[in-house]
């Protein structure tokens, strides 16, 4: 039914070869859709386990292959508690399948806003999570370049679910030839060097964290404008505030950890090491007082689905970020 296809040392992806897919995997539904993919709830026939299969056509990848190999290479790579893993790899002659874990929680903004009680604390326990696993990626010389809230998927729908980092379409190994500085990501979360088209590093993906830690704790992005251009002046200027009522309760401490990684200077940034020892992590500050109601109505205002998913920016020259509106953006 399949057989195995090994490394050959010229760079091919190790992939299991099948005619057709459905002999091994009963497909269920669909969960989800991107631009060139579809993502299949599916049960493996011969162990019954379920899985998330990215259903990915050939034509779709014509010009973009290098993207999923890379993508594969990075996934490959990587095993960590809370990462998302890539468990297997089958080529069919029209499709290729990416065979991963299935997570079954939902998204973390709907979980927020679902909860009847959440903390500072809730907060920088689920930041501690991605911290860990986004140093685990950087001591592998990996940047995912795409961290956002979308792609925070709870393990399961148990209140103590582990939060899963997810979609390493953008993810990059550094020192893999080229310099980083192409624009790519979401705009609200992505670092000034980005925008600047400098030469960056693993410290974005810091920047993106301190950006989603902002987010927890009040509900509504630190940097916003309908107009791009103004959005992106506010980002390369690190333009952002704390501000009144909305951060009336929050601890100093939880603000000096925004401060930290939200800072405009990537050298002078905090590192997940730094982070991951700063005390709203690490100690006791961060407060225990229901920030929910004020959080999540914040959410349900500021995240739309409808208005929010489709402001994605996949590797655009910067010149062509100022010139598109958001929304019109490719959604990957």
């Amino acid at each position: 039914m399949a057989r195995e296809n090994g490394d050959t040392g010229s760079g091919e992806t190790w992939k299991k070869q099948v005619d057709d897919i459905k002999k091994v995997f009963d497909f269920k539904e669909v969960l989800g859709t991107g631009a060139f993919s579809e993502v299949v709830l599916a049960q493996e026939k011969l162990t019954g386990r379920m899985f998330a299969v990215k259903c990915i056509p050939k034509k779709a990848l014509k010009g973009k292959e290098s993207s999923i190999e890379n993508e594969i290479a990075v996934l490959r790579r990587i095993k960590h508690e809370n990462i998302v893993a890539l468990e297997d790899i089958y080529e069919s002659p029209d499709h290729l399948y990416l065979i991963m874990q299935l997570v079954s929680g939902g998204e973390l903004f709907d979980r927020i806003v679902e909860k009847g009680f959440y903390t500072e604390k809730d907060a920088s326990t689920l930041i501690r999570q991605v911290l860990d696993a986004v140093n685990y990626l950087h001591k592998m010389g990996i940047v995912h370049r795409d961290l956002k809230p979308e792609n925070l998927l709870y393990f399961n729908p148990q209140d103590k679910s582990k939060i899963m980092i997810s979609d390493f379409g953008l993810s990059k190994m550094e020192g893999s030839g080229d310099v980083m500085s192409t624009a790519c990501g979401t705009p609200g979360y992505v670092a000034p060097e980005v925008l600047a088209q400098k030469p960056y590093s693993k410290a974005v993906d810091c920047w993106s964290i301190g950006v989603i830690a902002y987010i927890l704790l009040c509900g509504y992005p630190p940097f916003y404008d309908e107009n791009d251009s103004k959005l992106f002046e506010q980002i390369l200027k690190a333009d952002y505030e704390f501000d009144a009522p909305y951060w009336d309760d929050i601890s100093d401490s939880a603000k000096d950890f925004i401060s930290c990684l939200m800072e405009k200077d990537p050298t002078k940034r905090f590192t997940c090491e730094q982070a991951l020892r700063h005390p709203w992590i690490a100690g006791d500050t961060a407060l225990c007082k229901n920030i929910h109601e004020s959080v999540s109505q914040q959410i349900r205002k500021n995240f739309a689905k409808s208005k929010w998913r489709v402001t994605f920016v996949h590797c655009c020259p910067l010149s062509l970020l100022f010139s598109l509106h958001a929304a019109c953006l490719q959604f990957y």
